[in-house]
């Protein structure tokens, strides 16, 4: 009978600390659980306050400012013009090929850019923001109002307001626009009648969007489109570093 109650107390003392050891386990899991928890809480609260931060310490860029159009869209194409001995000048006057505009100029062509891409077309781009020290260079070798414009009162290019633009295909193919680019003849002019329906179909597509993106158009080169509300902003001299 002793050797029975002994057995029992040993099995009860056995019983007694399985069952401390699993309660001081479960409080230790609770523990680190909660712990766990907590650190999660805390470290997406901090990556939170971080972006907030960031977000607020980001910098405010004014949209009269220049900023380089490449850097807010992949989605153009470029043939820079004035960069090369391709144009009626026959002079490279841009030392390297490069499209600055205002930041506003820039909101209103990525606009057209996005209609224009819904009906499978991109904008390429023959010219941007020009300096006035361009424009000078470009006066004293073809000084003719007909063709550039007067630096003394300078241009809207001269304003970063003004873009030299057409429409090229899914494949990279420009659409027909009835002449060159630069062509100084009535056959540029948007009323020009005596043009094919394909011509003015891709005339009147190009002009649509645009004016319907914020620019007016230019009556006697279907290629310039300007920046309504960039008419009244400063004729620049500001100049970018070429890479």
């Amino acid at each position: 009978m002793q050797l029975f109650d002994s057995t029992y107390n040993l099995k009860s003392l056995l019983l007694f600390y399985f069952y401390k050891k699993i309660a001081v386990m479960t409080s230790y899991f609770k523990s680190l659980i909660l712990l766990c928890l907590l650190f999660c809480v805390f470290s997406c609260k901090s990556q939170i306050i971080i972006s907030d931060v960031q977000e607020k310490n980001a910098p405010i860029i004014n949209d009269t400012a220049f900023v380089n159009l490449k850097e807010y869209s992949q989605d153009f194409v470029y043939d820079m013009k004035y960069a090369t001995n391709d144009n009626f000048l026959k002079a490279k006057v841009y030392d390297c090929a490069e499209c600055f505009l205002r930041l506003k100029t820039v909101k209103a062509l990525l606009e057209a850019n996005m209609k224009f891409m819904k009906n499978g077309y991109k904008i390429k781009i023959f010219d941007c923001y020009r300096p006035l020290d361009i424009q000078k260079k470009m006066w004293k070798i073809v000084s003719n109002p007909k063709y550039v414009a007067n630096p003394a009162k300078g241009s809207i290019h001269n304003r970063g307001g003004a873009v030299d633009i057409t429409l090229v295909d899914s494949k990279g193919k420009e659409l027909p626009m009835g002449t060159a680019f630069d062509f100084f003849g009535i056959e540029a002019s948007h009323n020009y009648p005596n043009v094919s329906a394909k011509v003015k179909q891709n005339r009147l597509l190009l002009k649509t969007i645009m004016t319907s993106s914020g620019f007016n158009s230019f009556d006697s080169e279907w290629w310039h489109y300007n920046l309504k509300s960039g008419l009244n902003d400063k004729v620049s001299n500001v100049k970018w570093d070429c890479k």
